[in-house]
């Protein structure tokens, strides 16, 4: 079964399809409307971000399942200090009285984005409200990379599974865009789940070898995702044998070896997360499908040198 939301992700002669990673972490704040928005303007329409639930089961768009201390910050403008509260313990309003606009400068985090712009009145968005955003008319190139955050404490909770996806499922339905969003996770549980709520969507199996280093101050997917030790050129025929049609392996993970065994299962591949300017070069070589990045100019900039493409006109 071809699905369109598949084809958007895939590359072609002269084709690198670029992905804005969280809108544009590197640039805006991430996981912000701004971010969304700034994306889609520079031509970029494919969009990755993180969904997790909030006590009143509003799916809501932020990576951790704590509140962020580095880019979080209070009504007195102060950065989050001590224990980090739950997204889950929190309702959706409790969430939006936290500022995202800017990021801690003397965390090890924010020290990553140097480049940033610094913003006040920026709040955590609702799933809905990017929906609402992609569903414009002018936005219909638009395509969406869901990734469903799966909580380790509760990875093993079937009715928890049950219920985010659920969740999930009915925002994009109701606003008519399940043709255009792929449903992606580490926890490939969660993604059993989801082919079994949603056979009309396809799912994206995120992949990282458990040897390579957590990025600095995010939650780590490595006790929700399948031990990969010891069978890195197999993880594209797993990604197959469970049901995915995209494959989304870290960057440093991916070889010409199975690079080419993705290419001979018919799996589209987008690497996450390029960000450097010898990492964008090597991806490009490799011909991957796509480069899910902080800094979508960078890639642009770079397949344009090269005279390649990273949309189909």
């Amino acid at each position: 079964m071809a699905f369109p939301q598949v084809e958007a992700f895939r590359g072609g002669e002269n084709l690198i399809r670029v992905v804005g990673h969280r809108g544009a972490r590197g640039v805006l704040p991430e996981n912000s409307m701004l971010g969304f928005d700034f994306s889609l303007s520079i031509g970029v329409p494919l969009l990755e971000f993180d969904v997790v639930l909030t006590a009143d089961d509003i799916p809501v768009i932020t990576h951790n399942h704590r509140l962020h201390a580095p880019s979080f910050r209070d009504a007195d403008g102060r950065f989050l200090s001590g224990e980090e509260p739950k997204v889950s313990s929190l309702t959706f309003e409790q969430i939006r009285q936290f500022d995202i606009g800017r990021l801690d400068g003397h965390s090890a985090y924010g020290q990553r984005f140097p480049d940033q712009a610094q913003l006040d009145g920026v709040r955590v968005p609702r799933l809905k409200d990017l929906l609402d955003l992609v569903a414009d008319p002018k936005y219909g190139d638009a395509y969406l990379m869901l990734e469903l955050k799966s909580d380790p404490d509760m990875a093993h909770d079937a009715v928890y599974r049950e219920n985010l996806v659920g969740r999930i499922l009915q925002e994009v339905r109701a606003k008519g865009l399940s043709s255009r969003a792929v449903l992606h996770s580490f926890d490939w549980n969660l993604l059993e789940e989801c082919q079994r709520q949603a056979p009309d969507m396809p799912s994206s199996y995120l992949t990282q070898l458990p040897e390579n280093a957590d990025e600095v101050g995010e939650d780590s997917s490595k006790s929700v995702s399948p031990d990969f030790r010891g069978r890195p050129d197999e993880i594209p025929s797993m990604v197959k044998r469970a049901g995915g049609l995209l494959w989304c392996p870290y960057y440093a993970d991916l070889t010409a070896e199975n690079m080419a065994r993705a290419k001979e299962l018919g799996l589209c591949v987008a690497v996450w997360t390029v960000n450097e300017h010898e990492d964008i070069a090597r991806m490009i070589d490799l011909r991957v499908d796509a480069i899910v990045t902080d800094y979508p100019g960078r890639v642009q900039r770079r397949l344009s040198d090269l005279g390649m493409r990273w949309h189909v006109e």
